[in-house]
């Protein structure tokens, strides 16, 4: 049974962004066994690692992993090697093509922290990967086409397997996730 589902926020947001808010109203609401975390990631990956793997160490086993965009990709590197169920919203995929754009200073969208990402940084996030994904069974992947920031076709490819859910147009903040909602839940067993 499952016990604690990780949810992580996107590159450059945090635990206020819409999904994140309504991902947490709704487990809250349909499940008073399952505690659901939404942290704030540091916008520095070695230290957003080093706060999931306390958050690991800290709560109960039977975990999920859930993730947005650079979030679905750390939820997919550590339900990979947790074999845990992972729900995967427009996730970043390896090797993370094209992100050296984010060299330099960037601003978090929420917060308006502002932070340098270096060659270092992003050598760092693209080795949280496993070397050839085998986690189908456990994962469900919810996309949009119209994702204007990650190639939804990449995205599919890379998880041929898994459970898939295209929804035609929208965007990459995934405009469907309250009418996914039954699906997330169906497939978390709750």
């Amino acid at each position: 049974m499952i016990k604690t589902i990780l949810y992580f926020h996107g590159f450059a947001s945090s635990s206020n962004s819409d999904k994140a808010k309504i991902l947490k109203s709704y487990i809250q609401k349909i499940s008073k066994k399952v505690k659901i975390f939404t942290p704030d990631l540091s916008n520095n990956f070695n230290e957003a690692s080093n706060q999931i793997n306390q958050l690991i160490k800290d709560n109960e086993r039977n975990f999920v992993f859930m993730g947005s965009s650079l979030g679905g990709y750390y939820a997919n590197f550590y339900a990979s090697i947790c074999n845990s169920k992972a729900i995967l919203i427009n996730p970043a995929i390896p090797p993370l093509s094209g992100f050296e754009q984010y060299l330099g200073e960037n601003e978090n969208y929420l917060t308006g922290e502002k932070f340098t990402i270096n060659e270092n940084d992003i050598n760092f996030i693209r080795s949280l990967k496993v070397e050839k994904f085998k986690n189908h069974e456990n994962t469900l992947v919810l996309l949009e086409s119209g994702d204007e920031v990650l190639n939804y076709i990449d995205t599919i490819k890379y998880f041929k397997g898994s459970s898939i859910d295209v929804t035609f147009g929208g965007c990459h903040s995934y405009e469907s996730i309250e009418k996914k909602l039954q699906k997330i839940k169906n497939f978390l067993k709750i």
